[in-house]
């Protein structure tokens, strides 16, 4: 391992800033970043060694592969992370326009759904990881929840009550049940799981984590967060008799009249389910 992966490593390993997740992200980033350098012809690199020459010529190669605006912030932050850390923080500019990285868009004009067909499901040889693909299918569940969820605790009868340990953001919430479809696999994930998760004993997340990664990824699939857009639009349709804006129903703007306007936000709502801050409703639906 050259000195520059093995010293941002540990620079991870030591830091216990943000969940697990973002911990393993940002790991995954920088050592992805370090290999970019060496490729970029810088070596030699330690940690210490960060200059604004380096961080320019990565935003130039990204640029260069039309990353999408999101990708390149999300490297950034991880760069500003890293500069913080070996106390040369001014080695990378403040702002994003510095470097002339376009703004993120939030909103996009194409549905991201993803359906999942039972032959592409048999491609997945783990059965712990293709039951965590089936319930984020339908329960749009996020990956982290899926992986963690211990089915038998969670079924309270009508709903799945997800524990903050599970969630994004560390906020408990709840899925309706509402198929005999959706009882079905939940019985089915019950018997899997016995008393515990879907991840096998004497795994960790990061580990199952991985292992979903690998399966997927060898079954040809991808982008699977994809699943919960799909459901999202499922429920939607499901709330308000009509497709969503991403499905190719009307837009927020030409919902109308006012009841439908009033229909479209109380079905957002009880999607998200976060309350009334409309800037927190689901994007993707």
């Amino acid at each position: 391992m050259r000195d520059l992966n093995y010293q941002l490593k540990m620079l991870c390993k030591h830091s216990h800033e943000g969940s697990f997740e973002t911990r393993v992200g940002r790991e995954r980033q920088l050592s992805a970043i370090a290999n970019q350098l060496h490729d970029l012809g810088f070596r030699q690199l330690k940690a210490t060694s960060l200059k604004q020459k380096h961080v320019q010529a990565l935003v130039d190669e990204w640029l260069k592969q039309n990353l999408s605006p999101g990708t390149i912030k999300n490297r950034m932050s991880c760069l500003r992370w890293w500069a913080e850390k070996v106390n040369r923080r001014a080695v990378v500019a403040g702002a994003n326009e510095f470097y002339g990285i376009p703004d993120r868009q939030f909103v996009s004009d194409t549905s991201k759904a993803k359906d999942l067909a039972e032959e592409q499901l048999a491609r997945v040889k783990d059965v712990h990881i293709r039951m965590s693909l089936r319930l984020q299918q339908a329960f749009g569940l996020r990956r982290e929840e899926a992986l963690k969820i211990q089915p038998r605790w969670a079924d309270r009868g009508d709903h799945l009550q997800l524990k903050a340990s599970w969630t994004k953001g560390g906020r408990e919430r709840t899925v309706p049940i509402r198929t005999r479809e959706q009882r079905a696999l939940l019985e089915q994930a019950k018997q899997l799981a016995g008393l515990g998760s879907l991840i096998p004993g004497g795994r960790q997340y990061i580990e199952q984590l991985r292992i979903y990664e690998r399966h997927t990824a060898n079954a040809g699939l991808s982008k699977m967060h994809g699943l919960r857009h799909a459901y999202a639009q499922q429920r939607y349709q499901e709330l308000t008799g009509w497709a969503s804006p991403h499905a190719g129903g009307p837009s927020k703007e030409r919902n109308s009249p006012s009841q439908q306007r009033d229909t479209d936000q109380q079905a957002r709502l009880t999607i998200s389910e976060v309350g009334p801050s409309a800037s927190r409703l689901p994007r993707f639906i």
